[in-house]
């Protein structure tokens, strides 16, 4: 069966120019290869300030590359997004989603830092998370020299990004050093047992990240079968039992995306903790849609992404 009658008319093209090969072991560095994006340039703009910085990682660990953004006119101490790539926790970098980061500081007039965290499998959990901890924990302890107001950070991602923002914002919580505002999850991976469903959702995770791609970028990050009962909230985000205190919360999701349950699931959870939250449902949209930016669904997911970013920093003025 294919669900392709349920895609978006204006996503169906994008499926006939995308290789349908899963990741694996054997054939992650050629993925990786046939993908490679060039470094953002830092030269600066007549509006937008980008350098590239590399900050103390972990304990034991090298230091963590990442790219500050700052508006070049913007006075005063500024709001600040932590933004989280994404890649199924084994692709991707923080210059591959330079464009998208760009026109969230521009749009709304914040500062951002992008993490380059380091990937699975080389480096399994807890590596990444940790290296996006102390991104945070940077941004927030250099708010002065950063022209950063400290008590209006939020933390952001998209697919493996926003799992690692949702892991990072229960990491936050519990460790009590950084105050959150709020965190923006876009198509958030976040259960790695939705890899191993004996009866998964019938119209979810055929095209552009698949449940073979899945299980493979849980057991990259895991070290281990994904689905087992020792799993993380730090690693998995839907593990957390305790959802209460958590910052106002933004999630989106295609309605064909393999990550739809395990999203609106976490989006009612959170709900039920007390938290604000704001969920949006796109329908014929599957991960990745807003590759396709031209598309009326991406425009409009992009609105939606925006207007809650700000109205969560507006409100807390």
């Amino acid at each position: 069966m294919t669900t392709r009658h349920l895609v978006d008319p204006e996503l169906v093209a994008l499926l006939d120019l995308i290789p349908a090969t899963a990741p694996s072991a054997e054939n992650l560095g050629q993925i990786r290869a046939m993908s490679p994006r060039p470094p953002v340039n830092l030269a600066q703009s007549s509006t937008l300030s980008v350098s590239e910085r590399f900050i103390p990682g972990p304990a034991g660990a090298p230091d963590v590359r990442v790219l500050f953004y700052r508006p070049i006119s913007a006075q005063g101490p500024l709001p600040a997004l932590l933004w989280i790539h994404g890649g199924g926790y084994i692709m991707g970098s923080a210059d591959a989603e330079d464009s998208l980061v760009t026109s969230m500081v521009s749009a709304i007039g914040c500062a951002a830092v992008s993490v380059d965290y380091r990937l699975a499998p080389e480096t399994p959990y807890p590596g990444p998370v940790e290296d996006c901890y102390a991104a945070l924990k940077w941004l927030s302890t250099h708010g002065d020299e950063l022209g950063i107001d400290s008590k209006r950070i939020a933390v952001g991602g998209s697919s493996a990004g926003g799992g690692l923002a949702a892991a990072l914002a229960l990491l936050a919580r519990d460790r009590g050093e950084v105050s959150l505002l709020f965190q923006l999850l876009m198509a958030p991976m976040i259960d790695d047992r939705t890899s191993t469903l004996a009866e998964p959702h019938p119209y979810t995770g055929e095209f552009i990240w698949t449940r073979q791609a899945n299980r493979f970028g849980w057991t990259s990050l895991l070290g281990q079968e994904p689905g087992g009962p020792d799993v993380s909230p730090y690693a998995a985000a839907a593990r957390a039992e305790n959802l209460e205190g958590l910052p106002a919360t933004f999630i989106n999701v295609g309605s064909i995306d393999l990550f739809v349950d395990e999203d609106v699931e976490y989006a009612r959870r959170l709900m039920r903790a007390g938290v604000p939250v704001e969920l949006h449902v796109y329908p014929g949209a599957y991960h990745g849609f807003r590759m396709v930016a031209s598309a009326q669904v991406t425009e409009t997911s992009a609105r939606d992404q925006l207007a809650a970013l700000k109205r969560a920093f507006d409100r807390s003025v």
